[in-house]
């Protein structure tokens, strides 16, 4: 497994810290509570989520590859929160992506 160094949120800059903000806005709210791990690390509630970590040392790529995914799934589009849900899930499993 390839081994990425993240940024901890007890280390993050003030341009990571207001990328993650900027970006968790666009999300629905359920999207705010972190999925349990299946191996709990020490420090977890000072890591991020383990694709939004691997950005974490370009805020500007953080925000904007994980804003577009909010854009994508806004809920003023035509599509309903289920149909973009069920879009979302099978694009992880066609990519054998955890969801």
């Amino acid at each position: 497994m390839t081994w990425i160094r993240t940024i901890p949120l007890s280390e993050a800059s003030a341009r990571l810290l207001q990328a993650m903000t900027g970006m968790q806005a666009l999300y629905p709210k359920e999207y705010a509570e972190p999925v349990p791990q299946a191996e709990p690390s020490e420090a977890a509630g000072d890591q991020m989520a383990g694709i939004v970590g691997s950005h974490s040392l370009i805020p500007d790529a953080l925000y904007h590859a994980f804003a577009t995914f909010g854009s994508l799934i806004s809920p003023e589009l035509p599509l309903s929160r289920r149909q973009h849900e069920i879009i979302t899930t099978m694009v992880s499993l066609t990519n054998r992506c955890r969801y």
